[in-house]
């Protein structure tokens, strides 16, 4: 089991699961100005062992953070192979700053290597440096685009080896 900084998996649908992805919609309409992200997900995607949906509350018992992980294998989208992407990560504003984010990016990396994946991959976006500051940190790199958003020009995808 996760403590409370790692996540504790939940369903993608959980109540505390949707709210967070509800406040990080509107986190992407503020900085993007379209839509929200419209990448399709249903909560079977983060089911073990083909992937996995981490929630961390603080000491009051409120969702402050989430992340997840599901399979993805070679396809039309430039995935491959072995691959788990990481979606949905997110801090509340006011947990910011406290290393959640990096618990639960390095948990999910841990779940994911356990479950056979090779590599690591995500989208971002340059409206969200703080998001690459993260993910650079930790050892990913820019790879070539995939998944919904790969003709963007604002999109970045990154890569991290599970393997090494």
């Amino acid at each position: 089991m996760y403590d409370t900084a790692h996540g504790y998996p939940t369903a993608f649908d959980h109540p505390d699961a949707v709210k967070l992805n509800d406040q990080v919609q509107l986190e992407y309409v503020a900085r993007y100005g379209d839509g929200g992200d419209v990448t399709p997900l249903d909560a079977s995607m983060f089911r073990p062992p083909r992937g996995l949906y981490l929630l961390a509350y603080d000491e009051l018992g409120r969702p402050v953070a989430t992340g997840g992980w599901r399979s993805q294998d070679r396809n039309d989208e430039g995935y491959e192979d072995g691959d788990a992407e990481l979606k949905r990560m997110y801090v509340v504003p006011e947990a910011r700053g406290l290393g959640l984010a990096r618990h639960i990016l390095a948990a999910l990396e841990e779940d994911a290597r356990a479950a056979g994946r090779t590599r690591m991959v995500l989208e971002t976006g340059t409206a969200q440096p703080e998001a690459i500051g993260l993910y650079t940190s930790s050892g990913y790199e820019l790879c070539a685009k995939f998944g919904h958003y790969r003709e963007y020009e604002s999109s970045r995808c990154f890569a991290k080896s599970l393997t090494s």
